[in-house]
């Protein structure tokens, strides 16, 4: 398969703003479109822990999404542009390429390597959805993830750790910590719970909403919904 050749435009790591000592969060995925949702519960999970970079890294081939209907809708570079552009205006967000440009499936754990060769003294938060809690014992070498960061899970109002299947809960009360302090400290192997974000909207539901030609102004940013309707997405 051919890789996508698309160039980093976006801000780096050299910024006066990014202090090391506190750690980078990581937030993965398709951003089919990037909306608010992903963008307010990453700051908020910044601000809880007090991140001054977040790298926000869209999938080429998500290894999860194998059937038809849930594969990208728009190309891996109209992807890419959508979250450059939600990272034009922030001092937080950087747009990270490397799936992009990885031939086959996107693995996280591929990811976090080569993110800990490149920061090595940095811890890693990697921020993941309670969807994601559900089903990561099942990701390939999860347990190595583990071991190469910190997972910090948004969760969303009433949620019960019974919800969860037995492999997560026994994942839990192995690495779970509330102490926000421990996790700080700690350079991997941790799964923090971040407080409730309320701001719930998923891409396949915009996606719905602009093939109905229902506005989509609250959940997408001004420029993210001119890029939509210049390209024509998702009609």
């Amino acid at each position: 398969m051919k890789k996508v050749n698309i160039a980093n435009k976006n801000k780096d790591m050299t910024s006066q703003n990014f202090d090391p000592r506190k750690g980078i969060g990581i937030l993965g995925g398709t951003f089919d479109p990037i909306h608010l949702g992903h963008t307010q519960s990453a700051q908020a999970v910044a601000n809880e822990l007090g991140l001054s970079k977040v790298l926000l890294i869209p999938a080429h081939i998500p290894p999860h999404k194998v059937s038809a209907e849930l594969v990208p809708h728009a190309s891996a570079e109209q992807r890419a542009a959508m979250v450059e552009i939600a990272c034009q205006k922030s001092e937080l967000f950087i747009c990270d390429h490397r799936e992009l440009k990885r031939s086959g499936h996107s693995y996280t754990v591929d990811t976090l390597k080569e993110l800990k060769q490149q920061y090595p003294k940095q811890p890693l938060f990697f921020i993941i959805g309670m969807d994601s809690l559900h089903t990561f014992t099942t990701w390939h070498q999860y347990q190595e993830i583990l071991s190469l960061c910190n997972v910090v899970v948004n969760t969303r109002p009433n949620f019960s750790i019974e919800q969860l299947n037995d492999e997560t809960k026994t994942l839990l009360r192995n690495c779970q910590t509330t102490d926000i302090n421990q996790l700080k400290s700690s350079d991997s192997g941790k799964i923090f719970c971040a407080n409730e974000c309320l701001f719930d909207i998923s891409s396949t539901h915009i996606r719905q909403r602009l093939a109905q030609k229902q506005s989509c102004n609250k959940h997408l940013l001004p420029s993210i919904s001119e890029f939509i309707h210049k390209n024509k997405l998702y009609r």
